[in-house]
């Protein structure tokens, strides 16, 4: 060692030079050793001493235990306190302050560094040379200098180098991973593009086709123009043909009375009329079809002459008050919506498509679409009467107001009316080109209203049994009607989605109510007819103030179509049968709305009991249920 102060740079720049790895190593020990504090090896000799020289000394017991029988109370409790703060400082669980690494010395460093090389006799020439230059006295030596941080620094990097390496493996495992799912999601992206192609070009094909379809049905329309002005044309020849066979019936009878009388004896001369200009054929014997259509003729000839006698009913111009105001006012019990399914009668083979109360007695009449309307006893369901006559399937009734009479509707484009004290039919209506939706009684009793697919509405005359007017002015099929209560003013819902109001004497509609976005399947006025209630086809509500001709409010219960609207006796609840099986009940007054659930399909219809405490609703599988 060339001098004092020179010796730890001189050294350790010998050390960086020889070794390039030892200084991380030394790095360790110099770590250890600031942590442990300095030391230096000194060789020992020990000897084995005999037992028999040394002495042992008696360690006293410290440890104090109180007599048996001389316990202290004070003492005790205070020795519990004082092991209870010591639990309370030992939970508190204080962390002292971690001490400054010390560096680590250089002869500290140096004497680790040859231990670990194994240069054992370098070591015991440095610490004899060392330690000698102590005991001289020169103590400056032992604030010589210490170790570099640089060293600690390369610890702590290579340390931070490893980590870094497992978390550069983990992120190349990470962006394997992600290139595989990026490759898989490419494949997927390149499959959908595919199908989107594939269906873009579908898309086009089927607006092709349409297109084609729409020209094709283009090239149509002139020649179905052209077929329906000759089926008017038809039309009008047929009914001059008809009145000149009925001109030539009545002269046919006319000449037969005249010569009737000349038998007799009366002079009479008539001007000869030859209706068969061929000689023959007057002298030829009748055949049993001649016979058949003189027959049809002499009956036209009668019924033509009941119809010319019987005078046209008369419009009442003086109605009567509403009773059902009176009944509004009267009944002042809350509206019932607790119903449960009572009772379930089958009464048809097929769909049940109308239900009416008898305005006097507790039976009800149901219609079918199997052609055939039942009189039913209540409560027990007992069938009491069975009409049959129509052609195809029932779609309404209605009651005389009286009770005695009834009006069907049916597809066979007919109006039927019953005596209901024998079962038969008394008179048809024929007239509508198409199948017939509804129809209703004038509270009179002299007119009969129905309307019908072919857009039109007519209104029958019950005494001169003929059609007195017909309603013009939907541009689709016509799906319910009827009369305001105790009034000339006809209400009609159409499929071109509007409701009109017409003059029943007059034929002319004073107004239409627009609001729906769809068919209008059914509408009816409450009991005192202040508002109507109307449905369609996707199961929208509305009601109208009638007395402004304004939209009140309206409830969506959709998508299922609504199929009938009706309100019970008060006027406070509108039922709704709908097309999903559900009966809707609408509180007027809170604007809540009930759930009736216990149809398994399609409900047609529904009708309130007059007493409001039994209600009744029609199935398509041709029952009817009471729910009370």
């Amino acid at each position: 060692m060339a001098s004092q102060k020179g010796f730890p740079s001189s050294a350790l720049r010998v050390l960086e030079e020889a070794l390039g790895v030892g200084s991380t190593a030394a790095g360790d020990t110099a770590e250890a050793v600031a942590a442990e504090g300095a030391y230096y090896l000194e060789q020992v000799t020990i000897t084995e001493a005999s037992e028999d020289d040394y002495e042992y000394e008696e360690i006293p017991d410290d440890n104090y235990s109180i007599p048996e029988g001389e316990e202290d109370l004070a003492k005790a409790v205070q020795m519990v306190q004082e092991q209870a703060t010591d639990t309370q400082i030992l939970e508190q669980k204080t962390v002292l302050s971690s001490k400054h690494a010390v560096p680590e010395a250089i002869e500290d460093f140096l004497c680790n560094f040859l231990i670990k090389m194994g240069m054992t006799r370098t070591l015991d020439c440095f610490q004899s040379e060392w330690y000698e230059l102590i005991q001289k006295g020169v103590t400056e030596l032992r604030g010589g200098g210490h170790v570099p941080d640089v060293y600690t620094q390369n610890m702590l990097l290579e340390n931070e180098n490893k980590i870094l390496k497992k978390e550069l493996k983990h992120y190349k495992q990470a962006a394997d991973k992600a290139r595989e799912d990026l490759l898989k999601t490419q494949k997927e992206r390149d499959f959908h593009r595919m199908h989107h192609k594939r269906t873009v070009q579908e898309k086009e094909k089927l607006i092709n086709d349409l297109k084609g379809l729409k020209l094709h049905y283009a090239s149509y329309e002139p020649t179905i123009r052209v077929l329906y002005e000759k089926h008017h044309a038809l039309l009008k020849q047929k009914m001059l043909t008809s009145l000149e066979r009925d001109r030539a019936v009545g002269q046919i009878c006319g000449l037969q009375e005249t010569l009737k009388r000349m038998e007799i004896g009366h002079s009479f001369h008539a001007p000869e009329i030859r209706v068969v200009p061929n000689c023959e054929k007057e002298n030829a014997p009748e055949g049993p079809t001649q016979k058949g259509l003189r027959e049809a003729r002499e009956q036209s000839k009668c019924k033509t002459k009941m119809k010319v006698n019987t005078k046209d009913s008369v419009f009442p111009t003086d109605m009567q008050p509403n009773p059902n105001l009176c009944l509004c006012k009267e009944n002042i019990c809350p509206a019932k919506f607790d119903y449960k399914l009572n009772n379930i009668f089958r009464l048809h083979e097929l769909p049940v498509s109308c239900i009416i109360m008898h305005p006097c007695k507790d039976i009800l009449i149901s219609c079918g679409e199997d052609r055939i309307w039942k009189v039913v006893g209540l409560p027990k369901g007992n069938v009491l009467l069975t009409g049959l006559g129509h052609t195809d399937w029932l779609s309404d009734c209605c009651f005389h107001p009286s009770g005695n009479k009834l009006a069907t509707s049916s597809g066979d484009t007919t109006v039927k009316l019953w005596d209901l004290s024998k079962g038969n039919c008394i008179l048809t209506f024929e007239g509508h080109t198409h199948a017939v939706w509804s129809c209703t009684w004038h509270s009179c009793g002299d007119f009969v209203a129905s309307s019908s697919l072919d857009t039109t509405s007519k209104i029958w005359d019950v005494n001169s049994e003929r059609c007195r007017c017909t309603l013009y002015g939907h541009t689709d099929s016509v799906n319910s009607i009827e009369f305001f209560p105790c009034s000339n003013i006809l209400l009609t819902g159409s499929a071109d989605k509007s409701l009109s109001a017409w003059d029943a004497r007059t034929g002319k509609c004073e107004q239409s109510l627009y609001g729906h976005m769809h068919s209008i399947n059914d509408a009816t006025f409450t009991p005192r007819g202040h508002m109507i209630a109307s449905c369609d086809a996707c199961g929208v509500t509305k009601l109208w103030d009638f007395r402004k001709l304004l939209p009140i409010v309206s409830i969506d219960v959709g998508p299922s179509p609504g199929n009938e609207v009706n309100f019970d006796s008060s006027g406070q609840v509108l039922a709704q049968a709908s097309g999903n099986g559900v009966i809707h009940l609408l509180d007027l007054k809170s604007g809540q709305i009930h759930k009736l659930m216990g149809h398994e399909s399609e409900a047609h219809t529904v009708v309130f009991s007059h007493d409001g405490e039994t209600l009744f609703s029609g199935d398509s599988d041709g029952t009817i249920r009471t729910w009370s």
